[in-house]
């Protein structure tokens, strides 16, 4: 059934064609930029793109998600560019995956089989990669009556395998046991973890959370000077990292997280959602993100919307503009005073990768541990709360 393969065929990346929407209710630029980041998973998945197409329609043709016109440019882009694989932007059902195979004759992935894909490529752990599996069967289920000349006509490369034409039902009593056999392992390993939060009871938990490639890592790897793997590639990260810190002497836990995408899978997020207890978990979450893109405010929301997705909406929150060094100082200026007229939560602009305004990020972080340590033990003799006064009276802070 679903195989891990390499992301290439030999040393040559697969040469995919981009295909997107723009919708009655998305302007243009909005949609370049959405098959903007298809590029960009498609570059961290391994292949190289060759063409991108994007069609005005008021939503997606119910057989083949374009029109027939569209769809016949995409063939003419194949044989001339000698592209193997075409992805859409958005989730394809099993019957459009079925007569867009047809038509165009190579292989197919939508938005969320890519993202499966990486996740599949970048899951270390036995955690992780019981989590990535789970969500390839689950999404795979209701697509095997669309995907299955699809899938035998696979020769390895980006995507889901499979592992010759048998008997679909057959086939779905398989995968409904694998997904019953991964739910039990995944709730063995959540059963580990509890017992793991459990006992980091006594300290103030802060979360770092955020879009995916926004610099999460580098910062966690600032704070708490640790080798957390940070590359510009989208989902550097899978397996939550969390380490003790000290800021001024007063410890806390610090947590990397799996970055948030736009349309991030839906299994995915319930897979996953054992990893992600760690924010709901926390205290404290620092949302990163990187000012210097053109549409962060976007992204902002995206994360957001997850974080609701998962009940985490009351949580103190410090927002970190990442990468603000980028900005001129008349953004930065314009930025800070926008931000500080319509928001909540404290907000600091640093850089991460040039450790630049990082005394003032750890000061206001500094703070907020300090008061969350007060509102968890009030009045009690916790241990910690002894250092509150030195850190208090002292300087800037330094970890």
């Amino acid at each position: 059934m679903i195989e891990r393969q390499q992301i290439s065929n030999g040393t040559t990346p697969e040469k995919a064609i981009l295909v997107g929407l723009c919708t009655r209710d998305m302007v243009f630029a909005r949609a370049k930029e959405h098959l903007d980041e298809l590029a960009f998973l498609a570059e961290t998945a391994g292949a190289r793109t060759m063409r991108s197409f994007i069609q005005k329609l008021d939503h997606p043709i119910g057989a083949t998600y374009v029109g027939p016109g569209k769809l016949q440019e995409i063939r003419e882009a194949i044989l001339e560019t000698e592209s193997n694989l075409v992805v859409f932007d958005d989730d394809l059902t099993p019957s459009q995956i079925k007569n867009i195979n047809n038509a165009l004759e190579v292989k197919i992935l939508d938005r969320s089989s890519l993202i499966l894909y990486i996740f599949s490529e970048r899951a270390r752990s036995a955690k992780a990669r019981v989590q990535v599996d789970l969500a390839q069967y689950q999404y795979l289920l209701p697509r095997l009556t669309g995907m299955w000349t699809h899938l035998s006509r696979q020769k390895g490369g980006i995507g889901l395998k499979g592992a010759g034409e048998t008997e679909i039902e057959t086939d779905r009593r398989i995968i409904r046991t694998r997904i019953s056999q991964l739910k039990g392992e995944l709730a063995a390993f959540d059963k580990q973890e509890v017992t793991r939060r459990k006992n980091r009871g006594e300290f103030v938990r802060v979360a770092l959370v955020g879009y995916t490639n926004v610099g999460k890592s580098t910062l966690m790897n600032l704070l708490a000077k640790t080798e957390v793997l940070a590359e510009n590639k989208l989902f550097a990260t899978l397996d939550t990292t969390v380490r003790k810190i000290a800021i001024k002497g007063v410890p806390f836990l610090i947590s990397d997280t799996v970055g948030f995408i736009r349309k991030l899978p839906h299994h995915l997020i319930e897979s996953f959602k054992s990893t992600l207890a760690e924010v709901s978990e926390s205290d404290i979450l620092i949302h990163v993100v990187d000012a210097s893109h053109p549409n962060f405010e976007d992204q902002m929301k995206n994360v957001q919307e997850t974080l609701r997705e998962m009940g985490d909406t009351d949580k103190t929150v410090l927002t970190v503009f990442n990468k603000a060094d980028l900005l001129s100082p008349e953004d930065q200026s314009r930025l800070s005073e926008s931000w500080y007229s319509h928001a909540h939560t404290p907000a600091v602009f640093i850089s991460a990768a040039n450790k630049w305004n990082i005394d003032l990020f750890r000061d206001l972080l500094g703070q907020l541990v300090v008061d969350k340590y007060k509102q968890k033990f009030p009045g009690s003799e916790h241990r910690y709360l002894e250092l509150l006064p030195y850190y208090q009276m002292s300087g800037n802070g330094e970890s």
